[in-house]
């Protein structure tokens, strides 16, 4: 019996599922952290193999019934990285004399895309630390939208809203604004309560930027007038995000589905963003994902086949 293996990477964890060639779920396994742009290719190669024999003895098959796998994982948007990551892993199996069938990486949003819609047209809006859209046509063009990172990008994102909320913040200290609940839900949560102490925390501590998004959210739901303003600003950015997809993808109704807290959750946040999606994008269809991640993995792993 041949089988399809799919795995989803991601910065803290690694899900693993394997198929029969029809997509029948024949076994999952978990492992450690798969971002090899920070923990190196040796660390990730050795996870993946660990997966793939779980994966064997479980199953009690040999290396040869895997027809195919296909990596989804942080870190991996970009081809040249992918295929660093590709070229590591047949270094390492070879090594020890293990030969792999079909072994592909793909980013961890191309993995989501396909598992959103099961393989046909839409389209992914990632709203979590960072922000990005994916989405594929009808001639199974794939297109994209943002992802240019925090110091360019990542509109809507929890690292550009709790940036704009430090800023926020910071006027508050200066006296250059009146009042701020965000001051005071920032001082409870962080201990910041001065000039000094912000300065210190983003610039020497190492301070975690998104964290502060929910922050704003709680005051934006306060009334807190520079919260609601940054909400206001950050859900027009991703209705342009959405706006720029539909464009692309040239379809009668575009149907995107959402991944992230930010954008997935009940929030001030959620519920401003799909109220202007409602009155501005009325060709827009929001959906929830047909599929994991790792099952969009199998769906790629299928079509490497042919």
């Amino acid at each position: 019996m041949k089988y399809l293996i799919g795995i989803d990477g991601g910065g803290t964890k690694t899900k693993c599922v394997v198929t029969d060639l029809l997509l029948a779920k024949q076994f999952e396994c978990f492992g450690g952290p798969s971002n090899f742009l920070i923990i190196g290719t040796e660390t990730v190669c050795d996870t993946l193999l660990k997966l793939i024999d779980q994966s064997k003895e479980a199953l009690k098959c040999g290396y040869e019934d895997f027809a195919a796998i296909v990596l989804g994982t942080t870190g991996a948007g970009r081809r040249n990285d992918a295929e660093t990551l590709e070229k590591a892993f047949a270094e390492f199996t070879e090594k020890k004399g293990i030969k792999i069938n079909c072994f592909r990486v793909e980013s961890d949003a191309r993995i989501a895309l396909e598992g959103a819609f099961s393989g046909r047209p839409g389209s992914i809006l990632i709203a979590g630390t960072g922000s990005i859209m994916f989405g594929k046509d009808a001639a199974g063009n794939i297109h994209r939208v943002g992802g240019f990172g925090r110091f360019i990008g990542d509109e809507g994102s929890g690292y550009s809203i709790g940036k704009l909320g430090l800023t926020a913040v910071s006027k508050y200290f200066d006296g250059r604004c009146a009042e701020s609940a965000l001051a005071g839900i920032i001082t409870e949560k962080f201990g910041i309560t001065s000039q000094e102490i912000l300065i210190t925390q983003v610039y020497k501590n190492n301070f975690d930027i998104a964290s502060v998004a929910p922050c704003v959210l709680q005051a934006a739901e306060k009334g807190d007038a520079e919260c609601i303003k940054i909400i206001e600003q950050q859900t027009d950015e991703l209705v342009l995000h959405i706006s720029a997809m539909a464009k692309k993808i040239a379809e009668a109704v575009l149907s995107v589905s959402f991944i992230g807290g930010i954008i997935c959750n009940p929030n001030i946040f959620s519920d401003m963003f799909k109220k202007k999606i409602k009155a501005e994008l009325p060709n827009v269809k929001i959906t929830g994902p047909d599929l994991t991640p790792e099952m969009g993995a199998v769906v790629l792993a299928k079509n490497l086949l042919g």
